[in-house]
């Protein structure tokens, strides 16, 4: 009897945990929806009435125009004849909007993916091109919280949908940040789970033909990580190659001197004072929407790229050869690759150009977050707070409020106020990301220190 009675108990016991954590997950699952929920209604909503409705989006689906008709996409009196025609220049546009419509800095390798959207009506594309952000993003959200909810369900849907919630500006402007991120994330799920694994490849190199400043360092990982996960890559990189050899075929046919242009477009944005210039005079490089790469917050204490793009490297270059050396030496396993994975989500925002819309890159810290919290003590409560922090300071709405907040003290742009308002609006967000990606860093290295290295692969 005791027997029977001790054996009812443990399987009482287990059927009772079982219910605990499926009611963990559903409660966290609900978190996940809430977040998506906000992210569509108030991103299309603001999409409807915003001046700057779809503006990224208008630049890239008329330099594809361009290409069509068979005009050269990387010269600006081409493109502003072709989106004058046809509507793509609006009487309200400010001159920045003008620039982003008429002038592009996308590589051509991104024209594999845009054409198809761009042979379309413009009706039909922007609504089909909100629908493929939203939807990409979304999955890729529950696809994360899937994998941070075997440590911490709740966590993980807690982090998960506030990021979502506040992510309108992707939907508002209509910036390729949005499908490129959530396309990088499923693959890093096919990836780890081992599914679906032509899926992941495909959904990878068409992250790395339209965005790769965002996909690059993550797919560098799986090169690294060596077995199984660097054939991924390498096939990745074939796959590509096929992607985007068609655009810069294309492009190298209408347009011979392509390179001069596209490096002139993309100069004329990072000029001092221009929309992608990390400087505090530029126009376009802070508020909503800021620029966050590390170069903004070493712009503030000398405003000359001589000065802020070495020292930017100076910073960055070694943290990220120590993620490399360590990622080659470690044994691959799930724990370790979110680890890693969250290192270089967060690094790989700080050498170059990114704005707060790349920012959402951060899905990958998510399992490293829930893993760390599961185990408990100081490293995961380190994690929790990095975390939260991140997710903070470069949410759309919650900066937005930040910003508000900081309008109303009325402080004076000049002198020490206005150095001090200067380093409120640039600080937060670039510092933030050195953080979180410096602590992941290192819990990376501590690990991979424990064990003895890994054999040759």
């Amino acid at each position: 009897m005791l027997e029977d009675w001790t054996f009812d108990e443990l399987f009482a016991g287990e059927k009772t945990e079982k219910l605990t954590m499926t009611k963990a997950r559903l409660d966290g699952l609900y978190l996940l929806l809430l977040g998506g929920v906000v992210f569509v209604l108030l991103g299309t909503v603001l999409a409807s009435t915003s001046p700057v409705a779809l503006i990224d989006f208008r630049g890239l689906y008329y330099s594809a125009r361009c290409l069509i008709q068979h005009s050269d996409p990387y010269n600006a009196n081409e493109e502003l004849r072709i989106s004058q025609a046809e509507g793509g220049v609006r009487p309200w546009d400010s001159a920045n909007a003008h620039e982003v419509v008429t002038q592009s800095v996308y590589p051509p390798t991104t024209f594999s993916f845009t054409v198809p959207f761009a042979m379309l009506p413009w009706g039909s594309a922007h609504i089909l091109w909100m629908a493929l952000t939203i939807a990409s993003l979304i999955f890729a959200s529950f696809l994360i919280w899937n994998l941070g909810a075997d440590y911490a369900p709740i966590l993980s849907g807690l982090l998960v949908g506030f990021l979502l919630a506040n992510s309108e500006v992707l939907i508002i402007v209509g910036n390729i940040a949005g499908i490129a991120i959530g396309l990088c994330v499923v693959a890093v799920w096919c990836f780890l789970r081992g599914r679906f694994i032509l899926a992941g490849i495909l959904c990878l190199a068409i992250s790395l033909a339209v965005k790769p400043q965002n996909a690059g360092l993550v797919w560098l990982y799986f090169l690294l990580a060596g077995g199984v996960y660097r054939k991924r890559a390498l096939q990745t990189l074939l796959a590509t190659v096929a992607v985007s050899l068609p655009g810069i075929l294309w492009v190298w046919h209408v347009s011979p001197g392509w390179m001069q242009e596209w490096h002139s477009n993309v100069l004329a944005f990072s000029a001092h004072g221009g929309m992608n210039d990390p400087g505090p005079s530029s126009v376009g490089g802070h508020g909503l929407g800021m620029v966050v790469n590390l170069q903004a917050v070493i712009s503030v204490f000398r405003d000359d790229p001589r000065f802020y793009n070495p020292v930017t490297y100076l910073i960055c270059v070694p943290l990220l050869l120590l993620w490399m050396i360590v990622t080659l030496r470690s044994r691959s396993s799930p724990s370790r690759a979110w680890i890693g994975l969250a290192a270089i989500a967060a690094l790989s925002l700080l050498p170059v150009y990114h704005r707060q819309t790349d920012t959402k890159l951060l899905l990958l810290t998510v399992p490293a977050c829930a893993m760390l919290w599961a185990e408990g003590g100081l490293i995961g409560w380190l994690a929790l707070l990095l975390n939260t922090a991140g997710f903070v300071l470069n949410g759309d709405i919650t900066w937005a409020i930040l910003l508000g907040l900081i309008n109303r003290l009325h402080m004076s742009t000049a002198g020490l106020s206005g150095q001090i308002l200067i380093a409120v609006q640039v600080f937060p967000a670039p510092l933030i990301l050195l953080a979180m990606g410096v602590f992941y860093l290192w819990v990376y290295v501590r690990r991979s220190s424990a064990e003895a290295p890994a054999q040759p692969q």
